[in-house]
C-alpha cells in the first residue's frame, strides 16, 4: 500500500457519450497522487474502448477492468476495490465531473481531523445548459441520519481504505442493486466509524431524467427492505419504522413528475 495514494474506483457501463469528460476532470486534479481503476460493466457501446486509450496514454495512472458479465454496480466496485493499492479510495462515476481541488481538500480534511473516517462533499448538478441546483450535503451525519436522509453523496466520497476492508466493500445482491451505497452507510454506522462531509460543491452530477423512472417498484421495495434491515442494525426504535413504511408507500404510488418537483424542492430549501 502506498502511503497517501488514492485509489480512484469507478463502474462504467455505456458512458461512451460522458467518459472522456469524467476522466478528464480527474486529470486536472490538483492532487496528482492516484491510481484510477476502471471496470466496464459489459458496456455495448465503446466505452471500453475510451478507456482502453487512457490506459495506453497514461499506464502507471490506470487500471481497467472488465467484468465476464452485466453485473450492476457493486459487484463493479468490488472488482476494483480488489487493484487498489492506496491509502485512500475515491469514488467516481463515469457521467459526472470532479472538481479540480477535490482530492487535495478531501485529504487535507482528513489528516486534520483525525478522528473522522470518510468525507464527502456537496454535489451541483449539471446539463448542457450549464450549472443549476446545488445539493448540500449534511454536516456531522450519524447513525441516527439514516432514519430519514442519507448521510453521504455516494459518488463524492474519499475515505480510507481500512474502512472497505472492515466492511467487506459492498454487499452485492437483488435487494442491493440500487440501493448498494443505503446498505454501505448502515454497515458503516454499525461498526463505529465517523464521516463529515464539506460544504462546498467538489462534485457535478449529470442530470439524468431517466433515473427516477428507473427505481421501479422493485427497486423501490428492495431500497425498502434495505431500510428496515438497516433499522435492526441500528437498532432503532420500532415505531420509526412506521414513517419509513409511509415514505416507501407515498413514493411507490406518487407520479414520477412529482417525486422530482419534491426533490428540487428539498434541495431548495437545504440551501435556504
Amino acid at each position: 500500500m502506498e502511503k497517501d495514494k488514492i485509489s480512484i474506483v469507478m463502474g462504467v457501463y455505456n458512458c461512451s457519450e460522458t467518459i472522456d469528460a469524467a476522466i478528464e476532470s480527474i486529470l486536472k486534479q490538483t492532487y496528482e497522487n492516484w491510481e484510477f481503476i476502471i471496470c466496464d460493466d459489459c458496456s455495448t457501446d465503446n466505452t471500453f474502448k475510451i478507456i482502453q486509450n487512457y490506459k495506453k496514454k497514461f499506464p502507471d495512472k490506470f487500471i481497467i477492468l472488465k467484468n465476464k458479465t452485466n453485473s450492476k454496480l457493486a459487484y463493479s466496485l468490488n472488482h476494483c476495490l480488489k487493484y487498489a493499492t492506496g491509502t485512500y479510495i475515491a469514488r467516481m462515476d463515469g457521467d459526472d465531473l470532479s472538481h479540480p481541488e477535490r482530492f487535495e481538500r478531501q485529504i487535507n480534511f482528513l489528516k486534520k481531523n483525525s478522528s473522522f473516517d470518510l468525507v464527502g462533499t456537496s454535489m451541483q448538478r449539471f446539463n448542457e445548459n450549464g450549472l443549476y441546483d446545488i445539493l448540500y450535503s449534511i454536516k456531522k451525519p450519524d447513525k441516527y441520519t439514516l432514519r430519514n436522509k442519507i448521510p453521504f453523496n455516494h459518488a463524492t466520497i474519499l475515505t480510507y481504505k481500512r474502512v472497505y476492508d472492515n466492511l467487506g466493500g459492498y454487499t452485492v445482491s437483488e435487494r442491493t442493486k440500487r440501493s448498494q451505497d443505503y446498505d454501505l452507510w448502515f454497515r458503516f454506522f454499525k461498526e463505529g466509524f465517523k464521516g463529515d462531509n464539506l460544504k462546498e460543491a467538489l462534485y457535478f452530477v449529470r442530470e439524468d431524467s431517466a433515473a427516477i423512472r428507473r427505481r421501479t417498484f422493485k427497486v423501490r421495495y428492495n431500497a425498502y427492505k434495505t431500510t428496515i434491515m438497516g433499522y435492526k442494525m441500528l437498532n432503532y426504535p420500532i415505531h420509526w419504522y412506521l414513517p419509513a413504511t409511509g415514505r416507501f408507500i407515498i413514493k411507490s404510488i406518487t407520479p414520477y413528475l412529482l417525486i422530482d418537483i419534491y426533490r428540487k424542492f428539498q434541495s431548495f430549501k437545504s440551501k435556504s
